[in-house]
């Protein structure tokens, strides 16, 4: 291995690089292209649980800062800093919507979402919501997009409450969010 330097990539070594261009508010990890450099044994459940190792990452300030030098692309995930990329396992989605307010009614109303990594969103044009259905049991799986195809899988609870301030229109159940309506599921309203 002559003249070359292997990085092996490490949890530690992304927290160094992160806290040595710290910025206000969230990366900017759409600019960066660092070389990929191998593949972390990080991975994201589907109840938004982070696990460095197999073993779950307990401080919380530690996957909100993973969480925010996140990107997707062609499909996988990666840890993105200044000078590596590193590949990760998302089991569903990268983040878990955890709670909403609604403020306002029918055309008026926004759905502001919250993430268990604190994350905040309006719904709407930018932000969709979007519900996909398991292909066997028919179970809905609820998404709202949280930044740069970032998605989060709301929480049941939460999902309940959506359906709870449902309408139709035309043709279709759903809510209301930043002026757009979202689709949940096809209806008919009864004469």
């Amino acid at each position: 291995m002559s003249g070359q330097n292997t990085v092996i990539p490490s949890a530690e070594g992304l927290v160094a690089s992160v806290n040595a261009t710290k910025t206000r508010g969230l990366p900017p990890v759409h600019l960066w292209n660092p070389p990929f450099c191998g593949d972390l044994d990080m991975r994201i459940a589907r109840d938004g649980t982070w696990f460095y190792e197999g073993t779950p990452i307990g401080r919380p300030a530690l996957v909100k800062m993973f969480s925010s030098i996140l990107r997707r692309e062609n499909g996988k995930y990666f840890l993105v800093t200044p000078v590596e990329k590193v590949g990760i396992v998302v089991d569903d989605a990268p983040f878990v919507a955890i709670d909403f307010n609604a403020a306002g009614t029918g055309v008026d109303q926004d759905l502001t979402f919250t993430t268990q990594v604190d994350d905040v969103v309006v719904a709407g044009v930018h932000h969709p919501i979007r519900v996909k259905r398991d292909s066997e049991t028919g179970e809905p799986s609820p998404y709202v997009l949280i930044r740069a195809d970032l998605e989060a899988l709301i929480d049941r609870k939460s999902f309940y409450r959506l359906v709870d301030l449902g309408v139709h229109h035309e043709g279709w159940f759903g809510v209301w969010s930043g002026g757009a309506f979202f689709g949940i599921i096809p209806s008919v309203e009864l004469e």
